[in-house]
């Protein structure tokens, strides 16, 4: 893996300064946290975890409904959960592939449908799209997103990618555009949501992975799995503005609410700090093994971040910047969710 010398104007935090202060710092979280719950995807258990956001504990789990679910969306009422069920393969390798989407009454902890592609066709990343009130699904095998209305439970269209291994789907906020990191090609396609067609291919690098859009929308973020570099792209042009040097390959991505900042899973065990103006990653935070997504919570106030090797949750004040403790999930963590509260 790379490595980059600390600079002074970073700050790692080191397991044992955490050690010490995660349970002050976990009092005074509890005493801030947002109605609502989080919800944790574990690929080694097949399960779903839930925690309470108050206490940072897992309150409960349930089993998934298939092999073996990635990522998964809540509906903005907190009411549901959607879960594609991938497969037991990583992706573009040999395995499985999946052909459901299991649908979860939160409240209920249990699943209550079942949508069925018919075929296998790998899905993957799901997007709830609020402007259309429509899902979208990644289904890698087939090169393009799926669309599915969440009132009926039915398919409703296609949109071609024009790439195979379309893993993870990024949607603008007025639900017009879409943007697929296309893995094992390198590229982004940008898809037209209401044409229902790809706009253009931008080649990006040897292999990229994962992607996530500004709060303004003007930019995309996405990772190349050949260098240790964060991918932007204009959204106005369509083509690379810049790369940005990260401390390890780059996986999920998360703006702050601000705008300033972005938050960057990279390789075997920290989470960077990107300050948006000045290109250059300001901070860096030692996590379990393999980080690979990042939830900011609805006010702003708390990252999650999901970590891949082990079965834990890390929480990092984005007021302090400061990691807070790591929360026990099951084994394998990986997609998360934000259930608002009834």
């Amino acid at each position: 893996m790379n490595t980059h010398p600390t600079s002074p104007k970073r700050h790692r935090v080191t397991a044992l300064a955490l050690a010490l202060g995660f349970a002050g710092l976990g009092m005074a979280q509890a005493e801030d946290a947002a109605p609502g719950w989080l919800l944790v995807t574990n690929k080694a258990d097949q399960t779903l975890s839930i925690v309470d956001p108050a206490t940072n504990k897992q309150i409960a789990t349930m089993p998934e409904g298939g092999n073996t679910c990635h990522e998964l969306v809540a509906t903005p009422d907190g009411k549901r959960a959607f879960m594609p069920i991938y497969g037991d393969a990583g992706v573009g390798k040999p395995g499985s592939n999946g052909q459901l989407i299991r649908v979860v009454d939160v409240a209920k902890r249990e699943i209550t449908d079942t949508i069925d592609f018919g075929r296998g066709v790998r899905p993957h990343c799901a997007v709830y799209n609020q402007k259309t009130n429509l899902l979208y699904v990644t289904t890698e095998i087939e090169n393009t997103v799926s669309i599915i209305d969440p009132a009926t439970l039915k398919i409703v269209g296609t949109i071609p990618t024009g790439e195979p291994e379309s893993h993870m789907l990024a949607v603008t906020r007025d639900g017009k555009r879409g943007y697929t990191a296309n893995v094992s090609t390198g590229t982004v396609s940008v898809l037209d949501l209401e044409q229902k067609k790809l706009v253009k291919t931008i080649p990006v690098a040897g292999k990229t992975q994962r992607i996530s859009l500004s709060v303004d929308d003007r930019w995309v973020f996405t990772s190349d799995q050949t260098k240790a570099q964060l991918i932007v792209i204009d959204t106005q042009t369509n083509e690379v503005a810049n790369r940005i040097d990260i401390p390890d390959f780059g996986y999920g991505t998360a703006p702050t609410p601000d705008g300033k900042s972005l938050l960057v899973c990279c390789g075997l065990g920290t989470v960077a700090v990107v300050d948006l103006e000045a290109k250059k990653v300001v901070r860096e935070f030692q996590l379990p093994r393999a980080p690979q997504e990042i939830l900011i919570r609805p006010d702003g106030a708390m990252a999650y971040v999901s970590c891949d090797f082990s079965s834990k949750v890390g929480v990092i004040d984005l007021k302090k910047w400061e990691l807070v403790t790591l929360i026990e999930v099951g084994k394998n963590a990986d997609g998360l969710a934000w259930a608002k509260a009834q």
